[in-house]
């Protein structure tokens, strides 16, 4: 049965994309049935159509990495785009140096 019609009524009652819309796959029949908005307010409320959670992207991965690079792994020659200059300015380390030595005096 194509359900496309009740998707899209779902997805613009729930205020979500057609792909975050949930039809119970074992009561098709049923929802076939619904025609109008108020058919389908009353499956959401009955729970034969549901949200889906939406997915965010993990930082677990990216935290890893962080760990590794601090033990200094990832951080060879093969892996620098810029150059030295780019990387860590000199005029950065000047000011740096200077700074510490207006303190010391």
């Amino acid at each position: 049965s194509n359900l496309t019609f009740q998707k899209r009524i779902a997805a613009s009652v729930l205020g979500c994309g057609k792909r975050k819309v949930w039809l119970d796959p074992n009561e098709m029949p049923q929802v076939a049935t619904a025609k109008s908005r108020a058919d389908v307010r009353k499956f959401i409320k009955t729970g034969l159509i549901t949200k889906k959670p939406e997915v965010g992207t993990s930082r677990e991965r990216f935290r890893a990495k962080l760990l590794a690079k601090r033990a200094g792994r990832h951080r060879g020659f093969g892996k620098r785009k810029g150059t030295a200059e780019a990387r860590m300015p000199s005029s950065l380390l000047w000011m740096r140096r200077q700074r510490a030595l207006r303190t010391l005096l």
